[in-house]
């Protein structure tokens, strides 16, 4: 049965106090295997091997559209029939496939054994099995495992089991170790770039992201380490970096002009950067990115949008759109809500904001319906179908897909809103 419970928290304002509908039902989202598609790309000597079945394979081979004749850094070790009837020994053949890879690909250093549905299904031990081809093939290749199975899980949440996975093997720092800032998240390159330069005029200069490009780079972890999300569904990934002494800084997520500053700020208030030192660096790109928003604001203000839970980005989305682009948010459902790690974004959200957490496809649907939205942020699944019902849609993936953080990407973000909107006025005339 559905229930409503309030957001405790000890700030006042905006929605921190506002009732959320907890909802549990049929459930519209991707596995956590899509998440490789975006992480194969970070890590450029990581190689991702899913222990799955074909559907597995069709589906990381259609959401990241490889043509045939590359060679990414993602394949599946297919559990067949022989598999399941347990004819075969699968750790043998799991053993089998990974040292042909590895002699295949000499350039991996750091290999992920990635749980599916049809892995978990048959109880495969890949905690051990990576434990096992670890010892065998180190200190060349590092193997560790994480589940992207997507039984109870959302697709972003493959990140955060990834990361995850790697905290335990990140380098310990001393006591005595200098304070240093780790940005946690998966970021474009583009956009770590960016932010990089800004907290090196900031004179920030020991900053790290995590993940790293190379997986040589690993950062030194300890208790003088602060450690600032990039991206809000990094749970699983806080606690462990938690529970390594790291200490995490609270802010809203870097999406618009006042995310981003806000984000940007609370970093660098932590390493005791002046107001006006701050305010200086920052101001050329803020007026820029100001500028370049309030044009997609004449397209966008007054629109009312909905949103269907997929990807967690829903919350800091529901505030970059009413706060800098004027629009009224009709509901906004999140798969998970961590009150703690949204804490400041919800103080900024709109009081009286219709929150939902959780899915139950079908009553969402219905309100979705009786409320008619200007457009509406769902998955893939229920796109087209919305569409051909005359409402204007937003496929919510492709907003993890797309570098959105950050000041010089805040007009792209709007544009993202305003373009199907434009595209149904076009397709009206």
């Amino acid at each position: 049965m559905n229930a409503v419970v309030p957001i405790r928290n000890a700030s006042a304002g905006g929605c921190t106090e506002a009732p959320v509908l907890k909802e549990r039902g049929q459930r519209e989202v991707f596995c956590g295997l899509t998440g490789i598609i975006w992480l194969h790309r970070k890590i450029q000597d990581a190689f991702f091997l899913v222990v799955g079945s074909r559907t597995c394979a069709h589906l990381i081979q259609s959401a990241a559209g490889v043509m045939i004749f590359a060679e990414p850094r993602f394949a599946t070790a297919i559990i067949d029939e022989r598999d399941l009837a347990g004819l075969a020994d699968a750790n043998t053949e799991l053993d089998r496939v990974v040292t042909r890879l590895l002699e295949r690909r000499p350039e991996i250093k750091l290999l992920f054994l990635v749980g599916s549905c049809p892995s978990e299904v048959i109880k495969l031990d890949l905690s051990r099995a990576a434990s096992r081809l670890s010892a065998t093939f180190s200190p060349k290749v590092r193997v560790l495992n994480y589940s992207g199975s997507g039984i109870e899980t959302t697709f972003t949440q493959g990140e955060d089991a990834c990361l995850a996975s790697m905290v335990p093997v990140l380098p310990k720092a001393g006591a005595d170790a200098p304070a240093d800032l780790l940005i946690v998240g998966c970021l474009a390159d583009v956009v770590e770039d960016q932010f990089a330069r800004l907290f090196k005029k900031l004179g920030m200069d020991k900053v790290r992201f995590f993940p790293p490009r190379q997986a040589n780079e690993l950062p030194v972890i300890g208790p003088n380490t602060r450690f600032l999300l990039a991206q809000p569904f990094l749970a699983d990934t806080a606690r462990a970096l938690e529970a390594r002494g790291a200490q995490r800084v609270a802010s809203p997520f870097p999406l618009g002009v006042e995310g981003t500053s806000q984000w940007l700020w609370a970093a660098a208030a932590i390493f005791n950067v002046a107001k006006n030192h701050f305010d200086e660096v920052t101001e050329p790109a803020r007026l820029r990115a100001s500028a370049a928003v309030a044009r997609q604001r004449t397209q966008l203000a007054g629109k009312r949008v909905f949103f269907f839970p997929d990807s967690q980005l829903e919350v800091p989305l529901a505030r970059f759109l009413s706060r800098e682009l004027g629009m009224e948010l009709v509901e906004v459902g999140t798969p998970y809500l961590h009150r703690q790690h949204l804490a400041e974004e919800l103080a900024l959200l709109p009081e009286g904001t219709f929150l939902s957490e959780g899915q139950h496809v079908e009553n969402q649907l219905d309100r979705c319906r009786a409320a008619r939205p200007d457009i509406v942020v769902c998955g893939l699944g229920l796109a087209n179908p919305l569409e051909s019902e005359g409402l204007t849609t937003k496929w919510a993936i492709e907003l993890v897909f797309t570098p959105i953080q950050g000041y010089d990407q805040a007009a792209d973000l709007a544009e993202l809103f305003s373009r199907p909107l434009v595209r149904r006025l076009k397709l009206a005339a």
